[in-house]
């Protein structure tokens, strides 16, 4: 992967492009997140960008590389709550399938958690997934359902 050697800010802050984004990541100093556009990882986290922030979150040397994972939450809870209306299934499974296999224990924990929540909805709460709270506090969630 070619990492741009500097960051020359974006086009469009609401609407970057892979480029672009990939270049911040490598950067993510040279503009703060705190100086972005309110809920830039909610503007972000979507189809145009996901494959971006999926390589992002994949690499270890990634300084931005938390950023990426929040968003990938995001997009999977996205994905899921509205029934894939929202974002393609096949796409979600293929990056959860591909955490599991190239990822390391951060983005397993992700592909891992992605799964519980397609088979239990339920577990979704809005702090953990769209908040950060699973990229801060990284741990798998649910349990196994038991049948009597």
């Amino acid at each position: 992967m070619s990492v741009q050697s500097i960051f020359r800010g974006f086009a469009n802050p609401v609407d970057p492009t892979p480029a672009e984004l990939r270049a911040w990541a490598y950067h993510p100093d040279t503009i703060p997140l705190s100086t972005m556009p309110p809920d830039w990882d909610l503007l972000v986290a979507g189809d145009h960008l996901i494959l971006t922030l999926f390589e992002l979150a994949l690499d270890r040397s990634c300084p931005a590389r938390r950023f990426a994972l929040h968003c990938l939450y995001i997009y999977a809870a996205d994905g899921i709550r509205t029934n894939f209306r929202a974002h393609p299934k096949r796409r979600l499974r293929k990056m959860v399938e591909q955490a599991e296999q190239e990822g390391d224990e951060l983005m397993r924990i992700w592909g891992h958690n992605t799964r519980m929540l397609l088979a239990r909805p339920d577990l979704f709460d809005y702090h953990e997934w769209c908040e950060g709270g699973l990229v801060r506090s990284p741990r798998r969630i649910g349990k196994p359902v038991r049948s009597s």
